[in-house]
């Protein structure tokens, strides 16, 4: 199958990012999705490309070259984006990050010897068998889960489900990070089963963790909470969810932590409460959902983000370390940061900049494709 796209379409290719709209289509294949050749209306190659006729995105490039896309070539790939993460200190990370990557639509993240994957695109879909024996091949887990549940894939006409492409997937993993354990959950944990992306922020919080009273706000199954009890004398882990506050408590146990309170609660409501008692804490985390899913929406969230941070400063103990984040790929760096200035201004604390983050290493930025940069953080330190 042929695509002709616009010269602006293939402008995009060569300027670095993989996606062509289906404005930049000048003549598809009809309703097959699957792997395309990509050519301008001269005829002239410019690569191939997973193709999606349902999709706003109709194109997402694979490779410039021609050369067969088969189970040998995402083997290959998703190899060389395993070996992109040796190192990482721990048994549960992300081998393959979409474009960030260069496999657009794709995610393969490893817990231990099992791997969970989501396809995002009608197109990749179409080539499931080979993507999964690429994965076999490159990594050669016991089990491999299709977590095909993401809401994205509705965008490409594609049912939601879970379900079990290799071998078996346990309900639940025990994996390691930095000598913390914790279970993820790969058949209804967030995401593919736990929050990775977050993995190198743990534990730099957890490095400057001071040694009293500390705050897990938004704290799901806990991780930032483990990586606080090892020096905060006490910790507070707030959510609104009981279910996941059980799962939290289970991996204190898997840890033998006995310092850590386990607090069902909505985390404004609580801001407010502890704001009112003028409690304080040596050592505060937020780390909430997206509270922006679309452009229209950020105004909304930048006041969400304002409220929670403005309440967590005025509750910071003198000296005391906060870090906090958006995954809102909308609120984009330069929002976050002015919200934080404003928060920091009303609250009348003097907030040292210790470092500014985003996604750990296993979950790679590309500077031409900015749909890849969506976790922004920082930790300040309050100097007043």
């Amino acid at each position: 199958m042929t695509v002709v796209v616009s010269a602006q379409g293939a402008a995009r290719w060569q300027g670095g990012h993989p996606w062509i709209y289906r404005t930049d289509v000048y003549d598809e294949p009809g309703d097959s999705p699957g792997i395309v050749t990509v050519t301008n209306r001269r005829g002239r190659h410019l690569g191939q490309a997973l193709y999606s006729p349902k999709s706003e995105i109709r194109l997402r490039l694979l490779t410039h070259g021609g050369e067969p896309v088969d189970a040998g070539w995402w083997g290959g790939r998703i190899a060389a984006a395993a070996a992109r993460r040796a190192g990482i200190p721990a048994t549960g990370y992300r081998v393959v990050h979409a474009e960030g990557d260069g496999l657009p639509a794709l995610i393969v993240d490893r817990y231990g010897a099992y791997v969970v994957a989501q396809l995002l695109s009608a197109g990749l879909e179409r080539v499931r068998d080979d993507v999964i024996a690429g994965i076999r091949a490159a990594l050669g887990p016991e089990g491999v889960l299709l977590r095909n549940d993401a809401p994205i894939r509705r965008h490409e006409g594609l049912p939601l489900e879970v379900v079990p492409a290799f071998g078996t997937v346990p309900e639940l993993v025990a994996v390691e990070e930095h000598g913390i354990r914790y279970f993820a959950a790969p058949h209804t944990g967030q995401k593919t089963g736990a929050f990775l992306d977050q993995r190198e922020n743990r534990a730099l919080v957890g490095a400057h963790t001071a040694e009293g009273r500390a705050l897990d706000l938004f704290t799901y199954h806990g991780s930032f909470a483990l990586h606080l009890a090892r020096r905060a004398k006490t910790v507070l882990a707030v959510d609104v969810s009981a279910e996941a506050l059980a799962r939290g408590a289970q991996n204190a146990a898997l840890n033998g932590c006995a310092n850590i309170t386990w607090r069902e609660a909505n985390a404004f409501d609580l801001l407010r409460e502890l704001d009112r008692g003028e409690e304080t804490f040596d050592t505060i985390v937020l780390d909430p959902p997206a509270f922006a899913k679309t452009k229209q929406s950020v105004p909304r969230a930048r006041a969400g983000y304002k409220e929670i941070n403005l309440r967590a400063m005025r509750i910071l103990a003198p000296g005391g370390v906060l870090f906090t984040c958006s995954c809102s790929y909308h609120v984009h760096r330069g929002v976050f940061g002015e919200m934080l200035a404003e928060a920091a201004r009303d609250s009348g604390r003097r907030l040292q900049l210790l470092a500014q983050v985003g996604a750990g290493r296993d979950h790679p930025e590309i500077v031409t494709v900015p749909e890849t940069t969506y976790l922004k953080g920082a930790l300040l330190q309050a100097v007043d």
